[in-house]
């Protein structure tokens, strides 16, 4: 059986920053942070000190769903906010659009929000670490 599905976001090395912006904007609840440098020893596999302080694995609690985020390791990267979008309903429009103008802070408006056929307020942002979300409300 399904419990629930997961957005998962890969950083590129910023994703210190990343949970305390998404922790900020949506009230969330940061239940752990992992970095490199928690893992166990490994003499086959030695952390290098630029890649200590990254995240390994974070967990984030925001309302009845989970946001779970880690980090490139040194030398990986990813092309942010392109492998994925983050779909986030809201209570009502005046929070969805709260949340929006928070996440288009030095990001950029794919659709702007507005009432739609499915949502009373629903619009499309890419944040500033290049992740697409899809703002929504039932009311």
């Amino acid at each position: 059986m399904v419990i629930g599905v997961h957005v998962y976001l890969k950083m590129n090395g910023n994703g210190q920053e990343a949970v305390e912006f998404y922790k900020d904007i949506f009230e969330a609840e940061v239940l752990g942070i992992r970095t490199f440098a928690e893992l166990p020893e490994n003499p086959a596999f030695t952390i290098p000190e630029e890649a200590k302080n990254r995240v390994l694995h974070a967990h984030l609690n925001i309302g009845n769903t989970e946001l779970l985020l880690s980090d490139t390791f040194p030398g990986q990267t990813v092309e942010a906010g392109t492998n994925m979008d983050a779909c986030v309903t809201l209570q009502n429009a005046e929070k969805a659009k709260e949340v929006f103008e928070k996440l288009q802070t030095d990001g950029e408006i794919l659709m702007p929000l507005a009432p739609t056929d499915w949502s009373p307020a629903y619009g499309q942002v890419k944040d500033k670490f290049g992740i697409t979300w899809q703002i929504s409300t039932n009311s």
